[in-house]
C-alpha cells in the first residue's frame, strides 16, 4: 500500500494529528553556538540556523520528534523549512543541503517507526520544504517592479535538490508549506514532477498556504480559493493553511478551502497572535477549543500547530478531537451547493 493510500486509509477512521513547532523547542534548550557548528568548519556564525541540528546535534531532533509524537501526532514533519541552496547560504551551508535533509528525514523515520512498532498505528513523515527568502512573483525593489532576483528554472533545481534527498531519506510526503508566492509553490511542484518522472514512482504531495492579511490573501495576492484552483491539478493528498495566525481568525477561510477542495484539508495555525514580544501566549486548551469547533463542524482531517505551538499543544488537540468525524471529502455535486451555484429551477 502507498503512503498516499495508508494516509487516505487512516483519514476515513479519525482526525489526524500533526506536530507542532520545531524551533521553539529547540530554543528552549539553551542550545549555544558550539551546538550549532558542532565540528563541520563552517565559516559562519550557525546558531538561529536550526536545521544544521540534524548534523551536528541529532539527538535534540530525535527528543523533539520523540515528544511530539508521545503527545499523539499522527504525522511528523522534518527538521528541513530551510534546507534548500538559497536559504543555507545565508550561513555558508549550502554545499550541505544533501547532507542535511537526508540526516533529518533519518532521524524522522527512525522515531516514528519505533512508535508505529509498539502500537501498530501508521506514523507518517512529511518532508518540510520551506518557500525560500525569495520570491519569483514580486520585486525586492520598489524602483523596479519587473526586477527578480533568481528565476523559475533556479528555483526548480533548488527545490529539485531538496527533494530529492528528503525521498532518498525516507520520507512518505513532500509538504510545501508556509506558501506566501503560489509561483514559488509551483516551482516546487515542478521539481517533485520532474523527480516523479526520474524515479518512475508517486512522490504524494502535501500543500499548506500562509495568510498575509485577514481577507484571506497570501503575498502573491492569490485568495484561499484561488490558490487551490491554482495547485489542484498537482492532486494533492491534503491543501491546507498554516502559521498565518490563530485559529481564530482562519476559522473563515477554513470553512471556506473545507467546501471546495476534493482532498484532505490539513490546518496548523499559530498558537494565537504573539504578544508584543513576539511571544505566543495562547495556551494548549484555548489553541484546542478553536480546532474542536473546525472538528464538530466537519471541516478539517487533519489538524497540528505551528509558530507557537508545543507538544502540549497537539496533546490538548488531539484529546479535543478524539471519537469526532473527519470532514467527508465533498463530490462535485456537493461542491457546487455549497458554493451556492445550484441550478435554478424554472416554473412551468
Amino acid at each position: 500500500m502507498t503512503a498516499r493510500d495508508r494516509l487516505l486509509a487512516e483519514a476515513q477512521k479519525r482526525i489526524l494529528i500533526s506536530d507542532g513547532a520545531q524551533g521553539t523547542e529547540f530554543q528552549k534548550k539553551g542550545l549555544t553556538e558550539a551546538d550549532y557548528a558542532g565540528n563541520l568548519g563552517l565559516s559562519h556564525e550557525q546558531k538561529g540556523n536550526n536545521d544544521i541540528l540534524a548534523l551536528t546535534r541529532p539527538d535534540v531532533l530525535e527528543a523533539v520528534h520523540r515528544a511530539y509524537f508521545e503527545a499523539g501526532s499522527d504525522i511528523n514533519e522534518t527538521n528541513t523549512f530551510s534546507s534548500n541552496r538559497i536559504s543555507q547560504a545565508d550561513y555558508g551551508a549550502e554545499h550541505l543541503v544533501r547532507e542535511i535533509n537526508i540526516a533529518a528525514t533519518r532521524i524522522a523515520r527512525k522515531v516514528a517507526d519505533e512508535f508505529e512498532a509498539k502500537d501498530g498505528r501508521p506514523r507518517f513523515i512529511a518532508g518540510g520544504v520551506g518557500p525560500t527568502n525569495k520570491t519569483l512573483s514580486l520585486s525586492p525593489d520598489v524602483n523596479d517592479p519587473g526586477y527578480r532576483e533568481i528565476d523559475w528554472d533556479f528555483l526548480v533545481d533548488v527545490y529539485k535538490e531538496q527533494i530529492e534527498a528528503l525521498v532518498e531519506g525516507g520520507v512518505d510526503f513532500i509538504l510545501v508549506e508556509t506558501v506566501f508566492d503560489t509561483l514559488n509553490c509551483k516551482a516546487a511542484i515542478m521539481a517533485v514532477k520532474q523527480v516523479e518522472a526520474e524515479q518512475g514512482r508517486e512522490i504524494p504531495l502535501m500543500l499548506s498556504m500562509t495568510l498575509t492579511d485577514l481577507s484571506g490573501r497570501n503575498l502573491s495576492g492569490h485568495t484561499v480559493e484561488a490558490f487551490w484552483y491554482a495547485v489542484k491539478h498537482a492532486r494533492p493528498v491534503t491543501i491546507g493553511l498554516n502559521c498565518s495566525f490563530g485559529a481564530e481568525q482562519l476559522r473563515p477561510h477554513v470553512k471556506l478551502l473545507s467546501g471546495i477542495a476534493d482532498t484532505l484539508i490539513m490546518v496548523y495555525p499559530n498558537a494565537g497572535l504573539p504578544n508584543e514580544l513576539g511571544q505566543y501566549d495562547e495556551l494548549p486548551h484555548e489553541t484546542a477549543a478553536f480546532l474542536k469547533e473546525w472538528a464538530d463542524a466537519g471541516q478539517v482531517n487533519i489538524l497540528g500547530g505551528c509558530c507557537g505551538s508545543t507538544p502540549d499543544h497537539i496533546a490538548a488537540m488531539a484529546k479535543a478531537v478524539a471519537g469526532l468525524a473527519p470532514r467527508v471529502i465533498p463530490t462535485p455535486e456537493v461542491k457546487t451547493r455549497l458554493a451556492g451555484l445550484e441550478p435554478m429551477t424554472i416554473a412551468a
